[in-house]
């Protein structure tokens, strides 16, 4: 890894960088580099046509595969020779991509390639090439935090969230259902979970201690999961802060009250009505500990790592390519 490469895990100075929103103008989109993860998602994703598009608009396209056991960090050792980065995969292939490319400055599409594709959900892209192409040409990008977690001294990157409980015995179980079931993979995993392991977790949020018995921790920076709905309110990818989500309910079927509550306070609709079922509390920085190991996920990607962790913020530490506001994609 090149001496640029190394030292990025925190901005030299945030206040300098580019503002929230920071559109790219077309003309300056000359070249893109797109990295994409051959195996990730199920039948065809469009990325050849995608690609077609772009060399189409006058793009020059630079195409690198992703291969077993290469650092991520060598595919984007060039990085600033180009105008776009495209992550063409799942959200375990955007956000390894992502935080190899934080602080670069350079406006990132998180091509959905993969199963269930939440990053790209959350910040509302088309599914289809020519929308995503669209996209591209409009260089519209936002500047976003991500986190970053450690486990027994190593870091990776998240866009998403990063859960150890319940949340990660889901994405566990799900493994053996998605080249049948694709995204349902979840839904059923998650229907599975009816009597999930509960333990007392221990946690330290910026400095303060506090333990609860429960199912589950997650992290969260982006808050909405599959068809945008809201994991639960209060949730902003650019405020410098995550969401620690406490999982008190006795199994996943209790926590279903709650994405109603989510869905009520983003439409307005009153006050919750099921609190009792989660807590939650900003952060910068948590570590997580419990009194029995709970595997660990980030971003729909099970780990072989178990708890402790420590996950932090990194605050806008990426540019985002959507063609929505920052404020749609709060929760």
């Amino acid at each position: 890894m090149s001496a640029q490469m190394q030292g990025q895990t925190h901005p030299p100075d945030v206040q300098n960088s580019a503002p929230a929103s920071s559109p790219t103008p077309a003309g300056d989109l000359r070249r893109v580099l797109v990295v994409f993860n051959p195996k990730s998602g199920q039948g065809d994703s469009g990325l050849p046509a995608f690609v077609q598009g772009l060399r189409a608009a006058g793009l020059e396209v630079v195409e690198r595969e992703l291969e077993k056991d290469v650092p991520m960090e060598s595919y984007v050792e060039d990085l600033e020779s180009f105008h776009t980065l495209v992550g063409a995969g799942g959200d375990g292939t955007v956000s390894s991509l992502a935080y190899a490319a934080r602080y670069r400055n350079v406006p990132l599409l998180a091509y959905p390639a993969g199963t269930a594709n939440l990053i790209a959900q959350n910040l509302d892209l088309p599914k289809d090439p020519e929308g995503l192409v669209g996209v591209v040409l409009a260089g519209h990008a936002l500047r976003l935090d991500m986190g970053e977690v450690e486990v027994r001294g190593e870091k990776k990157g998240f866009c998403m969230l990063a859960g150890a409980g319940a949340d990660a015995a889901m994405i566990r179980d799900s493994e053996d259902l998605k080249e049948r079931f694709g995204a349902l993979a979840y839904a059923i995993s998650a229907m599975r979970q009816l009597n999930p392991k509960k333990t007392t977790f221990n946690l330290k949020i910026d400095g303060q201690e506090r333990s609860f018995e429960g199912i589950g921790v997650m992290v969260a920076n982006l808050g909405m999961a599959n068809y945008r709905l809201p994991i639960t309110s209060d949730i902003s990818p650019s405020d410098g802060r995550f969401t620690v989500i406490l999982m008190q309910a006795g199994n996943i079927l209790r926590l279903l009250p709650n994405l109603l509550d989510s869905v009520r306070a983003k439409l307005n609709l009153g006050d919750p009505l099921f609190s009792s079922n989660l807590e939650t509390i900003e952060a910068r920085e948590v570590q997580v500990d419990a009194t029995e190991p709970f595997p660990l996920q980030y971003d729909g990607e099970l780990h072989v790592e178990t708890t402790p962790f420590t996950a932090r913020i990194l605050p806008g530490a990426l540019r985002m390519l959507t063609p929505v506001k920052a404020g749609e994609l709060e929760t």
